[in-house]
């Protein structure tokens, strides 16, 4: 039988852009990983220069790749399957001409990319928790229901944006004693890069220095606030704690209210965890993961955006008519076994 090259061999391009980062996989349908490259956010809504992130991180891992080989792409953005997602498919093949790439690319959200690079089960939930939140249904491969991921100003509860904000807002209720004391404040303004000399002995002035610096950044920015609620929260902080015992919470009720939609199957669909504060290792996840595994519920950790995004560029491409081969050739590029 005859073999193509591995020097000529086709070559899918994977993108998973969120918030605060956008990473790209250069995968052969052999599932070796060829390249990656980064770049820093590229959130329409969020970021100040999504174009330049996507181009950045398509250049870092094209550095060195025969760009003639790239035969499908596949970039997902959070947020793309809005009413942001025309202005994202612009974005996405204006950039994929500036990179001198053949044909067009397609473009999707980043949860399916999360789904696919975590399983092949055609049937399972998806609960994220990145710089955005949301949960959703997926049935023979397709979403068919979702909640949540409205965004930093009207939901994505239990994010890194809501634990940062959630962070914040406590700090400032300390300062002006409308809430308790909280080790917060010995870190957040550093973080923030607030000046807390010459602060009034109230702490209004370092509270207008605190909203100041939160407005001056994008909102995204608030996500960067998370890990120190972890840290804090570890340390026995009691209003650290409760905002992460609140963030999963809010995150378990985003994934319970797909019941309904789901069916009485709804408890044995494997949980696809999404999103760096539930796949790191973060109290949030320990609690959400403890409260989805004392249900009975199977997890299973998102791998790899990027590498899920390509897997279905290449599932595109072939488009293989038995399941069973398709089945193989998403668990090759998505590297969910040795190809």
């Amino acid at each position: 039988m005859p073999t193509t090259s591995t020097t000529s061999a086709p070559l899918v391009i994977g993108v998973d852009s969120g918030g605060t980062g956008t990473r790209c996989a250069v995968v052969g349908l052999d599932g070796r990983v060829r390249a990656r490259g980064h770049g820093p956010g590229g959130n329409l809504r969020s970021s100040p220069d999504p174009a330049g992130a996507l181009r950045q991180a398509l250049e870092d891992a094209l550095d060195g790749v025969d760009r003639t080989r790239i035969a499908a792409g596949h970039l997902a953005f959070a947020g793309a399957d809005g009413e942001d997602g025309s202005t994202y498919r612009e974005m996405a093949t204006w950039v994929w001409r500036q990179a001198r790439l053949p044909g067009a690319p397609a473009v999707g959200d980043d949860l399916a990319a999360a789904v696919a690079g975590a399983t092949d089960s055609p049937d399972a939930l998806l609960l994220l928790s990145g710089t955005g939140a949301a949960a959703a249904l997926y049935r023979g491969g397709a979403r068919t229901a979702r909640r949540d991921g409205y965004g930093w100003l009207l939901g994505d509860e239990g994010s890194g944006v809501w634990l940062g904000r959630q962070a914040v807002v406590r700090t400032l209720s300390a300062l002006d004693g409308r809430g308790p004391a909280t080790a917060l404040l010995d870190v957040l303004p550093q973080a923030l890069a607030v000046d807390t000399c010459g602060a009034d002995g109230t702490g209004t002035a370092l509270a207008r220095r605190m909203v100041t610096a939160v407005h001056a950044a994008p909102p995204a920015e608030l996500a960067r606030l998370a890990p120190l609620v972890d840290a804090v929260a570890r340390n026995g902080d009691p209003v650290a704690e409760r905002i992460v015992a609140e963030g999963a919470h809010l995150l378990l009720h985003t994934l319970d209210s797909l019941a309904d939609a789901a069916g009485p199957d709804f408890g044995t669909l494997p949980v696809v965890l999404a999103g760096g504060l539930l796949t790191g290792t973060t109290l949030l996840a320990d609690r959400v993961t403890a409260a989805l595994r004392a249900r009975g519920t199977a997890t299973v950790p998102a791998r790899d955006g990027a590498t899920g995004a390509a897997a279905l560029a290449a599932l595109a491409l072939r488009a293989p008519a038995a399941p069973a081969e398709a089945r193989r050739l998403h668990r090759a590029v998505a590297g969910l076994q040795p190809a």
